[in-house]
């Protein structure tokens, strides 16, 4: 058996490049420890904590559209609703170590997956 370490994406919003193009699609690999300790030590985070979900967001985060070198600018340049999107889908892929939630139905009580990635179209 595999482990899936990396996970699609799609922005609510999109990010606007300086050129005016929208990136939407992205990939998100599941983060290590060392992804989640190195920030602590940058200025930036120790100025203001918030600053935290930046830079780790930047680490993790592959691919953006075309665009294929994420860094904190790009993740500053986010709109607020995909922020927080990005935000809850790294703690669901890895807290769970995949891109799906366990749901039932209310009606019928039957149990199934939805997958987390596509609840940001």
């Amino acid at each position: 058996m595999t482990m899936e370490t990396e996970f699609s994406f799609t922005l609510p919003q999109g990010y606007m490049d300086a050129e005016g193009n929208l990136h939407k699609d992205g990939v998100m690999r599941l983060a290590t420890a060392f992804d989640e300790i190195v920030p602590m030590k940058d200025p930036r985070v120790q100025a203001n904590p918030g600053y935290l979900v930046i830079i780790l967001l930047s680490r993790v985060i592959k691919k953006l559209g075309e665009l294929e070198h994420i860094n904190p600018k790009t993740i500053e340049g986010l709109f607020s609703a995909d922020l927080a999107y990005l935000q809850d889908f790294y703690g669901r892929i890895n807290a769970n170590g995949n891109d799906h939630l366990g749901v039932s139905c209310p009606y019928c009580e039957k149990e199934f997956e939805v997958e987390v990635s596509r609840l940001g179209e």
